[in-house]
């Protein structure tokens, strides 16, 4: 096998795997592992929460296509996915999972004992996400779990304990990943129905899911602005918070019950600009404070 041909099959798996969607869970991780050190963390820590993150995300998002791949080619949304895993080849894709898997583990262990018991729990919960769609509506929420694990496994990583910041940053994650992944199934609501596929905006309507997933958000909110009560946070950190309020109310102005037509603006760029300006704002707070 050439480079070129190497690379390519690299590239074809790393927008299959839509890497760039790890910009979701990277900054809470990174915030939490700040706050666990109160201010910059060891580089070696640092770099092996961020190799731990990145290889739990891909293994998980290797192994959805993989197990996804019956519902996937029947989604007009989704097709391009079973056409990419063809070029990459399945097997490959497998070795891939179990690659990441096995580096994630590595991590782990490199970091502390309990990052190393807490490991299999944590691809337990990334793997098993897969086949929630299958039997409950709340598949948003399994998600949000998924990636709510960054910032506990971040603050594991650094300190080797659990503390109330890091299950406050997690909960955040959650409410704010299940609020827009059901704004985003809101484009496969006719073929979760023909697929006998679960989701919110299926058992509530989209008028009702996005009413949901405003609610979500603005728990999300509240419970980021609890997060000063125990930490050393202050007045730039709360400021970011209204900020990212503010991008949650824009997000929610993009999409409409009968207009969803920038769906993919309010889940990309929107909660881009947020995850990584929240991180930006709490790293600006610990370093001034």
């Amino acid at each position: 096998m050439g480079f070129s041909h190497l690379l390519q099959k690299i590239t074809t798996l790393l927008n299959l795997i839509k890497f760039s969607h790890t910009i979701f869970s990277f900054p809470f991780a990174v915030m939490s592992a700040f706050l666990a050190a109160g201010g910059m963390p060891g580089i070696k820590q640092l770099l092996l929460i961020i190799a731990a993150l990145v290889t739990a995300r891909s293994a998980a998002m290797s192994f959805n296509r993989l197990v996804d791949t019956h519902y996937d080619v029947n989604n007009p949304r989704t097709t391009y996915r079973v056409a990419l895993q063809k070029k990459i080849g399945r097997t490959n894709m497998w070795m891939f999972t179990i690659l990441c898997v096995a580096l994630f583990i590595l991590c782990a262990w490199s970091l502390n004992r309990l990052a190393l018991y807490m490991s299999p729990l944590a691809i337990l919960i990334v793997f098993g996400y897969s086949y929630t769609k299958r039997f409950t509506h709340f598949s948003h929420f399994v998600l949000g779990l998924a990636l709510a694990l960054s910032p506990i496994g971040a603050w594991v990583g650094i300190r080797g304990t659990l503390a109330v910041t890091p299950f406050l940053l997690a909960c955040a994650v959650v409410l704010w990943t299940a609020g827009f992944d059901i704004i985003y199934a809101c484009q496969d609501v006719e073929h979760d129905v023909k697929s006998g596929l679960h989701s919110i905006p299926r058992r509530l309507g989209i008028k009702g899911a996005l009413i949901l997933s405003g609610i979500l958000h603005l728990f999300m909110v509240g419970i980021l602005l609890l997060l000063p009560r125990y930490t050393s946070l202050s007045i730039v950190y709360s400021i970011g918070v209204y900020i990212v309020a503010a991008l949650l109310l824009y997000e929610h102005s993009l999409v409409k019950p009968k207009d969803l037509s920038r769906v993919n603006t309010a889940f990309f760029t929107v909660n881009g600009i947020i995850s990584m300006g929240l991180m930006g704002v709490t790293l600006i707070d610990i370093f001034a404070g």
